[in-house]
Formats: structure tokens, C-alpha cells, sequence
């Protein structure tokens, strides 16, 4: 469990120092363009010329596309880090949540399983004379569904099943009523349960992440398809226009006009 979490640690600084760094080269650029833009501005007020400046966003060249490789792998060694490598972690959160909850529910049942694995053996041992050397999964089952070897071995014989037959000395068991023979085989089917809903929460978790991946590429696609877009095409989107008013009787002005798409 202290690894799973040192990875989860991991894998955020990674994605939160990637982030930074983009932001950082997003600022650095945004200055450049302003000082340029200043320039241009300055410039016109000496010519006295009207010459609007459009501040849209970056040439998509100068920005960092992120990698939908990248997402997926991050959904992959945990949910909801896809999001957050797009930056859309409002909605990764949840993935994460889940997980988490997956994680609890895992431990859950394996300890339960183990327990009433535990349990069964220890019982078999004690009321049914079973040696636990060597015995694997298939013996359990099978001695919770007959009162003792002998009786397993007349079924096999009157089947024809004859390779199945049971050495009586090494698998021997022998329950002393059918009511122990009931008390171990409920404990046995609990455990084989519990077991049963290990794999369950597995493959949960294995859909949790695949879910989280085509979020993660989703968002991932929708950021890099914005830098390509200019300003003031998609909703929601900004430009501000700069421009110098020259007036034969008044000082040149700067003129800001700020427009939003809806």
C-alpha cells in the first residue's frame, strides 16, 4: 500500500510540474507578445496612424500540445490523473474517488476470503481429519460435498470416473456428522465468495481506468484543438482589439475594444 500511494505522489508532481511549466511558457510569451504590441502601439502614435492590434491567442506552435499517450498512461496507473495532466481534474476527481473506494473494497474482501480460507482449513483439520499437506483448491470444494472419502470414491466408481478416485490415505477425510460437513461447507462457499467478488472489483477497476483514459483523451483532444483556434470563433471565446484614434484637434488616443463570442 506505501508504494501504491509513493506512485500516486508521484505520478501528481509529475503532471502538476508539467503543468507549471506550460503555464510558465504561456506567461513568457504573453509578455513578449505585449511588449511587442506596446511597441506597435508607441510606434503609431508617433506616425499618428490608426492601427488596430488584435491580442488573440499563441500560434499554436508556441505552446505545448499535450501527448493523449501521456493521458492514457496516467488513467492507467491511476484514474482521474488523465484529467488532471488535461486540466480538467473537476471531472477526473470522480475517477479517482472511485478508485479509491475499489481499493477499500479489495482489501475488504481479500482479508475476508483469507479469514474464512483460515477458518475452513483449521475446521477440516480438527472435525474431518484432513492432512492440509499438498491439498489444493479442488480437494476443498470436493469435501464439502461428501460425508467422507469413501463415499466420494463409490460416486467416482459408479460414474466411471476412475482416474478421479482418491488415494484414502493421503486425501482421507471423514466428518463426523453431516452437520460439521454443513459448518464447513458454508464456510468454504463464503470464502469462495469473497474470492469470487475480488475478481468483480478487479474488473470494475480495470473499466474505472479505461473510462478515465477516453475521458483523459477526450479533454486532452478538446486543449489542443483550442490552440488552434483563433480567438472569438467558439463560444465563450475573447479578443481585444487595440487601435489609435487620431484627431486633427485632440491628442492621439489609444482605443480599447474588448469583444466576446457567445
Amino acid at each position: 500500500m506505501k508504494k501504491i500511494i509513493s506512485l500516486v505522489v508521484l505520478i501528481s508532481s509529475i503532471i502538476v510540474a508539467q503543468s507549471e511549466q506550460t503555464k510558465s511558457l504561456i506567461e513568457l510569451k504573453l509578455k513578449a507578445a505585449a511588449i511587442q504590441n506596446s511597441s506597435l502601439v508607441i510606434q503609431n502614435l508617433k506616425t499618428g496612424t490608426q492601427s488596430p492590434t488584435s491580442f488573440n491567442r499563441m500560434p499554436e506552435a508556441d505552446i505545448q500540445r499535450k501527448s493523449p499517450a501521456l493521458a492514457i498512461l496516467y488513467s492507467v496507473l491511476l484514474p482521474g490523473m488523465g484529467e488532471l495532466y488535461a486540466g480538467r481534474y473537476d471531472s477526473g476527481k470522480y475517477f479517482t474517488i472511485a478508485e479509491g473506494v475499489l481499493w477499500g473494497t479489495f482489501t475488504g474482501f481479500e482479508l475476508y476470503g483469507n479469514w474464512q480460507a483460515n477458518n475452513y482449513k483449521s475446521f477440516a483439520v480438527s472435525n474431518g481429519g484432513v492432512n492440509l499437506a499438498g491439498k489444493g483448491s479442488d480437494y476443498f470444494a470436493t469435501i464439502a460435498n461428501y460425508q467422507s472419502i469413501t463415499d466420494y470414491n463409490k460416486a467416482m466408481n459408479l460414474q466411471g470416473a476412475y482416474p478421479l478416485v482418491y488415494n484414502t490415505t493421503t486425501l482421507y477425510w471423514n466428518w463426523g456428522n453431516d452437520n460439521q460437513r454443513t459448518t464447513y461447507k458454508s464456510m468454504w462457499t463464503s470464502s469462495e465468495q469473497a474470492y469470487n467478488n475480488v475478481r468483480f472489483v478487479v474488473g470494475a477497476m480495470i473499466l474505472n481506468r479505461l473510462i478515465s483514459a477516453i475521458n483523459a483523451v477526450r479533454f486532452v483532444s478538446a486543449y489542443n484543438k483550442s490552440l488552434s483556434q483563433p480567438v472569438g470563433k467558439n463560444q465563450g471565446d475573447w479578443n481585444l482589439i487595440v487601435g489609435v484614434d487620431n484627431k486633427p484637434t485632440l491628442p492621439p488616443t489609444l482605443t480599447f475594444n474588448f469583444i466576446k463570442s457567445f
